[in-house]
């Protein structure tokens, strides 16, 4: 693996990162490289990144002012300027891009896909001797396809990816998050790529091209399984309701705001009880989630006056006693308050030149392998003299460029004890980079993904096969079942086990302890092991058995007081954003995880909270929080450092545009586009202060412009003019996409008793084709006699007696007693 002697105990000690471009996404991959010890160079030009003017912006330091969103995700790393666009200075940093380990190059972004045949550190072979780090490029769109050439912003990602559509009120306008809440999903995505090709370093170097678009799809997958099962009601249900229950939302009691997720029978039962009114619980109506979210109004009317008469501590802990998913929806203030989260060590101290607040820890936690808690954003420029000596240029390492194809997690072996959205997802990442993963499932406790309502026609007519979002979230798996309640099924796990690099689970707490099967016991039949559990609140604290979906951790990260309009009370994306956010940083932790096990022959225990991996995501405002002592209230669509910016009305029905003018040019373009030349006589408009002071002007301008126009011809006038913008499109029409699906990022693929259904390929590319799906997702138990023979070298009697006593089985079986 990794040949430098590690200077400390971190787990990227000795890497050096070249991070080169703009944008948050690029910020926060860096950032994850240098908070985990490794050397990270961040290039700027003479102007600097953006992000150095998003406010809050810094007072009383004794550098010039910037950011602290930007001072965060740039915590731990080196400062280089580029000194203007002289050949000389591109030569220099070629060459110091030739002593990276690892470059992280997001200039297309800005310069457009043709920059990426520059390839900072020269040419892509190795012919000369000289090194060829490891490459990860991010791009709007990808390197191919109708809309590569586009003009790009995270917010039109967003919005083509099916991400903007369904958040909001039911007439309009969607809601756009946070432009940081993609970036953090394109900085994993990148870090991920680069983690992995360390992890098959001695293959070579690879290149990697990552699409923000394709990658911002992946936090509304399960909404195409949704579609393609004919689930998902196709249209946008209004604010804090979801599409698969009710209620799943944010309710204001006595004192503070309370999030709730009622999906099973049971749950509903416990929270009628709990409001007083029982009867409900047996209402046919009411039955289960797809019912009761047709009734929302009805049942509001009387949970509404119900849940003010106490506080959202005391349901919190009512509710939580009955095990019901219900959290505290926090502000910044009582976030940054909550003991669970200071006792993880959650916030962190950031220093900019004088100014010190709090930021958020990278939610990885390694312990003796990092991170760092906190640490100093960079001057700019301050490494200049540095990197400009011989000994800074000095050749570090020598890769040659890895044979395309060979997946580098090949020799991996990961054993994937998961269930719903997030641990399949954090599971899937590995199996992507082609680990070997061994889904294991219980013929009486299947996958909660291949459905929950254990009629007589899910068992007898296998509607437990025919889940799509099953099938999305668990290819290239293997798959086998084995009942851990019963000891023959857990000496079977142990033993294989025993030949694992990795577990990968997320139960409740109490499960795996319960049955002998916490990472105690499995260390001790494999002591290089690492574990990684996924619980919502992390394990060992007094939230720890707090039970939670998707949308409880994004309701428990207080991202709510930040998304949508004022006059509407805390909003959920509607999107159950934690699961996605939580499957990333799962497989994130995981490969990282697997380095450091490399590199030292020893197994660890992470840790993870759910809901920390959501705090990066509000990193914005709990830095503003800390930095201000305050927060900017929600303020709808407005955009931090564009204008105009927003979701604007089109021909049709619900038909809506993304728009952002992301500098002064583009809005001179934009007056002529849209027929608006009186508002460029007005100068105080030509900077983007003067634009945001005339708002509403501007955008009722720019309505009246697109109501003449399908969202689809807006898009593609705008696109010609060279300004960003993008179709807000719902999911049901990003699986016809024609862009992604002229980039096969959609594959039609057969899978036993589900028949044929669109698959997503990975979201990350050695060259323009997909990344090609191995397998489909298994059926239960369809590769457990294989698994047994080849990795167990059971004998067939062996087999038949565990399939004799039922403790693996290919069917799924009613649980009992």
């Amino acid at each position: 693996m990794i040949k430098h002697e590690p200077a400390s105990q971190l787990a990227l000690a000795g890497l050096r990162v070249l991070e080169i471009g703009n944008g948050a996404a690029l910020a926060y991959a860096g950032k994850l490289f240098a908070d985990f010890g490794a050397e990270v160079i961040k290039v700027e030009d003479s102007d600097g990144d953006a992000l150095r003017t998003v406010p809050p912006l810094l007072t009383g330091s004794d550098i010039a002012s910037q950011s602290a969103l930007n001072a965060w995700l740039n915590t731990n790393k080196r400062n280089v300027t580029l000194d203007g666009n002289r050949f000389e200075e591109h030569a220099w940093l070629s060459r110091l891009a030739r002593t990276c380990d690892v470059v992280l190059d997001a200039r297309a972004l800005s310069e457009g896909i043709e920059v990426l045949k520059r390839p900072v550190y020269g040419a892509r072979d190795a012919s000369n001797g000289e090194n060829v780090p490891i490459e990860v490029c991010l791009t709007w769109f990808g390197e191919s396809g109708p809309y590569s050439t586009f003009v790009g912003t995270t917010a039109v990602c967003r919005a083509l990816a099916g991400a903007v559509y369904c958040s909001g009120a039911v007439e309009g306008p969607p809601h756009l998050p946070h432009d940081l809440q993609t970036g953090i999903v394109a900085g994993i995505g990148a870090f991920s790529s680069a983690i992995s090709a360390l992890l098959g370093e001695s293959d070579g170097s690879r290149r990697y091209v990552l699409s923000i678009h394709e990658l911002a799809f992946t936090v509304v997958e399960m909404e195409a399984g949704m579609v393609q099962d004919g689930r998902h009601p196709k249209a946008r249900l209004g604010v804090n309701r979801f599409c698969t229950t009710h209620p799943g939302g944010i309710y204001q009691t006595r004192e503070g705001w309370l999030g709730i997720f009622a999906h099973t029978g049971p749950q509903w039962a416990a929270l009628c009880s709990a409001v007083g009114h029982p009867e409900h619980a047996q209402d046919p109506r009411f039955v289960n989630g797809p019912t009761r979210i047709k009734h929302a109004d009805e049942i509001d009317q009387f949970l509404i006056p119900a849940l003010l008469t106490k506080t959202a501590r005391e349901w919190f802990e009512e509710l939580g006693k009955a095990k019901f998913p219900a959290v505290l929806v926090p502000t910044m203030d009582e976030l940054l308050a909550q003991r669970v989260h200071r006792e993880r060590g959650a916030f962190v101290p950031v220093k900019s030149g004088a100014s010190q607040f709090e930021g958020v820890v990278v939610p990885f936690p390694l312990a003796d392998a990092g991170p760092l808690p906190g640490g100093v954003a960079p001057i700019k420029g301050a490494d200049n003299l540095f990197y400009r000596t011989d000994q800074a240029l000095a050749t570090r390492v020598r890769r040659t460029r890895a044979k395309v194809a060979v997946p580098p997690l090949r020799k991996i072996r990961v054993i994937d004890l998961t269930m719903g959205w997030a641990g399949p997802l954090a599971a899937r990442t590995l199996a992507d980079f082609g680990a070997e993963v061994i889904k294991v499932e219980g013929a009486q406790y299947p996958d909660w993904w291949r459905g929950t309502h254990y009629t007589d026609e899910f068992y007898n007519e296998r509607l437990y096969e025919k889940n799509s979002n099953f099938a999305l979230m668990n290819r290239n798996k293997l798959g086998i079942t084995l009942d851990l309640t019963r000891q023959e099924g857990r000496t079977v796990l142990l033993e294989l086990v025993k030949t694992a690099d990795i577990v990968i689970e997320n139960y409740s707490t109490e499960v795996l302890p319960k049955l002998g099967l916490d990472y105690a016991a499995l260390s001790k039949v494999n002591d290089r092991l690492v574990m990684v559990s996924m619980p919502a609140f992390g394990a060992g604290n007094e939230w720890s058995t707090t039970r939670a979906y998707g949308g409880t951790l994004e309701q428990a990260s207080g991202l709510p007081h930040h998304t949508g309009f004022a006059h509407n009370p805390p909003s959920l994306t509607s999107y159950a954003y934690g699961d996605p956010i939580g499957g990333w940083n799962g497989g994130a932790a995981a490969l990282l995880s697997l380095l450091v096990q490399a590199r030292t022959g020893k197994g660890r225990h992470v840790n993870l909270s759910q809901v920390e991996c959501m705090l990066p995501l509000a990193a914005p405002f709990i830095v503003e929080q800390s930095a201000c002592g305050k927060t900017t209230p929600r303020n709808g669509n407005v955009h931090p450092l564009f204008s105009p910016h927003g979701v604007y009305p089109c021909a049709g029905n619900d038909e809506w545009l993304v728009l952002s003018v992301t500098n002064d040019t583009q809005w001179r373009t934009l007056i002529n586009v849209i027929d608006a030349l009186y508002l460029g006589s007005d100068s105080s408009l030509n900077q983007v202060e003067g634009r945001r002071s005339r708002q509403q002007q501007i955008d009722a301008h720019i309505s009246t412009w697109s109501k003449q126009r399908s969202a689809d011809s807006a898009m593609r006038e705008l696109q010609l003019a060279g300004i960003a913008a993008g179709v807000v499109k719902p999911v049901w029409h990003v699986l016809d996409d024609p862009h992604l699906n002229d980039r096969g990022f959609f594959k039609k693929i057969a899978r036993a008793y589900l028949g044929e259904y669109l698959a997503t390929t990975p979201w990350f590319r050695e060259t323009v084709a997909p990344t090609q799906i191995v397998l489909p997702a298994p059926t239960l138990g369809e590769h457990s006699r294989e698994v047994f023979s080849r990795v167990l070298e059971m004998t067939q009697e062996q087999q038949q007696a565990l399939e004799d006593s039922g403790i693996t089985a290919t069917s799924a079986t009613r649980k009992t007693a």
